[in-house]
């Protein structure tokens, strides 16, 4: 099927023309003062929490300010975890989903885990709706500028992005502030929507002059994108069971494959190293890096149900993680 997008000549890469068209055509749907900030600011009158402001985006500073929330009682010993939200703005449960985490479990399991979340590292992606920033650049793929672009594949790295950035100078600050050598894990959160193939797809082939974008099927239901350079088989296992209970999980497609990947194990699919490719879940060092993905279009789910699939999630992982701890400490001391 040929690209017809409505900015751009077929086949012809966008320059700054094109791109200043898009980005004037975005629309504000939703508020992200009103959806996130505010509740951002409720967890700041929990003793539990440490709420920070890391950055701004400069298209509007007011408006867009960044911000994370940390669990307090960090403490040496005690496995440090990120999770990250909104990296592409318009995947509703990954900002949701990280805020009603900290709002309902992030205080008990800071017993054991020292948890940083930032819920919304694309706030104007939020507000219109976009997967892109205003520049028309994945922020998803902007994590590794230096990573090696390969044509034709579906997963390439882009330029840095001002949400990028800001991250990962966040991150270099409470390392150095902690002086956290690994982080143990992180779980980015996303979502696989029906405009993914409608608007986002269509809108990649245009900006970079492809005329046949990809045809690969959204698939209904959970899954997880894991690092192909990781054997992390039971802990994949240990989210999955956990979302099961919640939503359920995206079968493979004809072909065995999820979005044109092939599907490792139930709900998983496995791709080359996320650093390499830019992606927010290869930021870190963690020993366990994982992107969920939510189907909130199914007929079976509801933005409700799509928010505690992420927390299951989340909550999976790190008892896993925990339970792990745990038997090796056993197996020390027996």
């Amino acid at each position: 099927m040929v690209s017809c997008y409505s900015i751009g000549t077929p086949g012809k890469r966008w320059g700054s023309t094109e791109v200043a068209e898009w980005s004037a055509s975005r629309v504000i749907q939703r508020s992200y003062q009103d959806e996130v900030v505010k509740k951002i600011n409720i967890l700041q009158e929990r003793s539990c929490f440490e709420v920070g402001q890391y950055g701004s985006l400069s298209q509007d500073p007011e408006r867009y300010p960044l911000y994370y929330v940390k669990t307090r009682d960090w403490k040496e010993g005690k496995p440090c975890v990120l999770i990250t939200g909104g990296v592409h703005g318009y995947e509703t449960s990954g900002v949701q989903g990280a805020l009603k985490f900290l709002a309902t479990k992030a205080e008990t399991l800071s017993l054991n885990f020292n948890i940083l979340v930032i819920p919304c590292v694309s706030p104007w992606g939020y507000e219109t709706i976009q997967r892109w920033t205003c520049d028309a650049v994945d922020p998803n793929r902007s994590f590794n500028p230096d990573g090696e672009v390969i044509p034709g594949r579906s997963f390439n790295p882009e330029p840095p992005t001002e949400q990028s950035k800001a991250v990962i100078n966040l991150l270099k600050r409470e390392e150095g502030k902690h002086k956290i050598g690994r982080w143990t894990c992180h779980i980015d959160l996303h979502e696989t929507t029906d405009t993914d193939d409608t608007e986002f797809r269509p809108a990649k082939a245009a900006r970079d002059g492809v005329t046949e974008p990809p045809t690969d099927e959204i698939p209904d239901g959970f899954y997880l994108v894991s690092d192909s350079t990781k054997e992390h088989s039971e802990w994949n296992t240990a989210m999955i069971d956990a979302v099961r209970k919640v939503t359920h999980i995206a079968p493979a497609d004809a072909d065995g494959k999820i979005i044109g990947e092939k599907v490792v194990q139930e709900g998983v699919i496995a791709i080359p190293s996320p650093k390499s490719l830019g992606l927010c879940a290869g930021v870190t060092n963690a020993e366990f890096a994982t992107t969920t993905e939510v189907y909130p279009d199914s007929p079976k789910a509801t933005g409700e149900i799509c928010n505690q699939a992420q927390i299951a999630c989340i909550e999976g992982a790190l008892e896993f993680i925990l339970d792990r701890q745990e038997k090796k400490t056993e197996s020390i001391l027996s």
